[in-house]
């Protein structure tokens, strides 16, 4: 299953990589294109100056050699335009263009076209492609010395030529004359192509591979980008997010929100029902972002969740969780956690702080204000730890907030904090509004104060408010 899963996975890469190949090839033909065209400017402009004057070519040779060069210069960008450049020949054709137009400037002006054959290798670098180059090479050869013997008869002439064989001018082209041509024109300016072959060659495959590799590893972030949006659905689906949350129960009101910094985060909230009368209400943050804290966080949640049970005290809870997480905790991680158990019937409020921010206390008719406690040591940062749980008591109206410290901890633009009394204003001007509607106010001014900076942070808040004792 495996094998085939990676046979899979590997033709899928290489379909990819291929698609990524081909698309570069269609973007390089309109590339080649138009530096063809650009050479075809070039060449109408010498052409130009000779009939001015200002350059000193036969006009006969000009007149006759130039306009076919012009043309097949030109034919590649008539052909893009025509094809869009996708089909795969149309890079051989752009490269045997190219050539074709040296071939007919060098045939006529052997002296001035001999820089003019590094074009067509130069041309064939943009396809990142060995046996194209190899190709531009072997067919300049061919037509490069050709158009050196033609060149002999019908052009201008090479002037190394012309001073080491007099009889040139008349045309009188001897045996000795080609022997001469071939040892001393054709083979050196072939091993010099060969030389800048060898360069082409090494950018094309370096470049290619280059390539290859971008394509690899923009797989891999896709592969890894889908991967996180599955852990985030995972992790949101994991925290309660239907609200309201318990509709039949009228003894309380709840409601929590998470937002993480990256695609996953370490923070979490948690509530339920422990038994019939007691409502659980847990949010903690786990140190460090990203995978590893989200895996911790699971961990952490579910363990608090199972060992949470009527009339087992919070802070032995606290203690047998924190033993568990220190054994499987290799990377050092540890989590400040706060978690509270409402008695529905009395108002008791029973609570344990392992690290974690001080909450918000509203008394019925009176205001939001923060609730001094010790806060104790944090979860699977020591074993052995012994943790006590603390009560207070509760009246119908009054209600809790807790969060996390992405809250206080947000930071603009000027790095500025955005800090305890922030958080204790916004909370005192909205003391009225149900946990509902008072996150998202704490939200928005958190957002407002921020701006446009990133959020370093998870930021998660949670409510609680408590309405009524339950009747038994």
């Amino acid at each position: 299953m495996n094998k085939n899963r990676k046979k899979q996975h590997d033709i899928i890469n290489t379909e990819t990589g291929l698609q990524a190949i081909l698309e570069n090839e269609a973007e390089a033909n309109q590339y080649a294109a138009k530096c063809l065209a650009v050479c075809a400017a070039v060449g109408a402009l010498a052409w130009l100056f000779n009939i001015l004057g200002i350059f000193i070519i036969p006009p006969l040779i000009m007149n006759i050699g130039m306009p076919f060069t012009i043309l097949f210069f030109l034919l590649p960008a008539l052909l893009c335009k025509l094809t869009g450049g996708r089909p795969l020949w149309v890079k051989y054709a752009i490269v045997i263009c190219g050539v074709i137009s040296i071939f007919i400037l060098s045939s006529a002006m052997p002296k001035h076209g001999v820089l003019a054959w590094a074009i067509p290798l130069a041309l064939s670098c943009h396809y990142y492609n060995k046996k194209l180059t190899q190709l531009a090479l072997v067919s300049s050869w061919i037509f490069f010395s050709a158009s050196i013997y033609l060149g002999m008869f019908i052009g201008e002439g090479d002037l190394n030529l012309l001073i080491t064989e007099p009889n040139i001018n008349k045309r009188i082209i001897t045996g000795q004359m080609l022997y001469d041509a071939s040892l001393f024109f054709v083979l050196p300016r072939a091993l010099i192509l060969l030389g800048l072959s060898s360069i082409c060659t090494t950018v094309a495959g370096r470049t290619r591979r280059l390539l290859e590799k971008q394509i690899k590893d923009s797989e891999e972030r896709q592969r890894i980008s889908t991967e996180l949006d599955v852990a985030t659905r995972i992790q949101a689906d994991m925290l309660p997010c239907i609200f309201p949350a318990f509709p039949e129960r009228s003894e309380f009101d709840i409601y929590a929100a998470m937002n993480p910094a990256k695609e996953v985060g370490g923070d979490f909230y948690d509530f339920f029902m422990v038994d019939e009368t007691h409502l659980a209400m847990v949010i903690a943050d786990v140190s460090g972002k990203g995978v590893p804290a989200a895996l911790f966080m699971v961990i952490g949640k579910t363990l608090i969740k199972d060992h949470t049970r009527p009339h087992i005290d919070l802070g032995n809870v606290f203690s047998e969780v924190n033993d568990l997480l220190c054994e499987a905790n290799n990377e050092g991680l540890f989590i400040t956690a706060f978690e509270g158990v409402l008695n529905l019937v009395t108002g008791e409020f029973r609570f344990v702080n392992a690290g974690h921010e001080i909450p918000f206390i509203a008394r019925s008719g009176g205001v939001y204000e923060p609730y001094k406690l010790h806060p104790g040591f944090v979860l699977a940062g020591m074993e052995n730890m012994k943790y006590k749980s603390s009560s207070i008591q509760l009246a119908p109206g009054d209600k809790i907030f807790q969060y996390t410290d992405g809250v206080t901890e947000a930071t603009n633009a000027g790095h500025e904090l955005y800090g305890m009394q922030r958080l204790t204003d916004i909370l005192v001007q909205n003391t009225a509004k149900k946990p509902a509607e008072l996150l998202p106010a704490v939200k928005a001014d958190i957002d407002a104060f921020v701006g446009e900076a990133p959020q370093f942070d998870d930021i998660t808040m949670l409510c609680v408010e408590f309405l009524k004792t339950m009747k038994i």
